[in-house]
């Protein structure tokens, strides 16, 4: 798909990151990201239809929220924040995040930064409970069995960039059959097909798969690419494409607004 063509459908981009200066970066295993700021987002994805996304906390921002309420007001209403908060947090600081668009908690098993195994489902039950957050995961799916019958027991469940290793399918699938959503993102750091894994997941459930850029694709081993995104439409096909590129994702983070096709 090139930059300069429209494509047909709005695209909702489910995982995305902003790295703003401004506000508090943590260096992880001795690495810090370069900046990429709302600006720099909007200027790489310009011409791809994208109408909406998930800006996801990386393991860089810990339990910072300013860059985030920052992000999610300046993107607006069509954007959520999928944010990492400690065990500790108030159901008042959960209010807050709420308000200011933040609509999933995510624990990041691969990189850290968030809250820990042990804590995932409590404070996931938590969340919801208090306002309806969904909980993401960044996990390898080759680790999801003992796992499996929490995720499964949860309201809402998510996980990262196709679960990341081939080995991990049959997992995956087991839980996307049980209602987890799976992101269709980060085709650059995974261990798989990303066709076979996308097609799998559309045969046992046609809402579970959303469509995202994973940019600015910190440490992956190749960056997103536009033609990612026409991999995904070759993949699930006219039937389920407008509900991969937008219905599956923004229903998933209680987006209402349905925009229209075309610039």
């Amino acid at each position: 798909m090139r930059a300069d063509r429209e494509p047909r459908r709005p695209v909702f981009d489910a995982h995305l990151h902003i790295v703003d200066p401004r506000f508090p970066l943590i260096e992880n295993d001795g690495y810090l990201p370069p900046a990429f700021t709302v600006a720099q987002y909007r200027e790489r994805t310009a011409g791809l239809g994208i109408r909406g996304g998930a800006v996801v906390s990386g393991s860089f921002q810990g339990f910072d929220q300013g860059y985030l309420r920052d992000a999610l007001a300046v993107l607006g209403p069509t954007y959520a924040g999928v944010t990492q908060v400690p065990a500790t947090v108030t159901d008042e600081e959960i209010g807050s995040l709420d308000a200011a668009g933040v609509r999933a908690v995510r624990f990041n098993v691969r990189r850290g930064g968030s809250a820990t195994l042990d804590q995932l489902d409590r404070l996931a039950r938590r969340v919801h409970d208090v306002a309806g957050w969904h909980t993401e995961l960044y996990i390898d799916a080759r680790d999801l069995p003992e796992l499996s019958a929490t995720l499964a027991a949860l309201p809402a469940v998510s996980v990262d960039h196709l679960g990341l290793h081939r080995d991990g399918l049959p997992h995956l699938l087991k839980l996307v059959e049980q209602g987890v959503k799976v992101k269709a993102t980060g085709f650059g750091r995974v261990d798989l097909d990303p066709a076979t894994v996308m097609a799998a997941v559309v045969r046992a459930d046609p809402t579970a798969l959303m469509a995202g850029t994973d940019l600015p694709s910190t440490r992956a081993r190749r960056p997103f690419s536009d033609e990612d995104f026409a991999l995904i439409a070759e993949t699930v096909g006219e039937e389920h494409l407008g509900a991969v590129l937008w219905d599956n994702a923004a229903a998933f983070y209680h987006i209402d607004t349905r925009p229209r096709f075309g610039p």
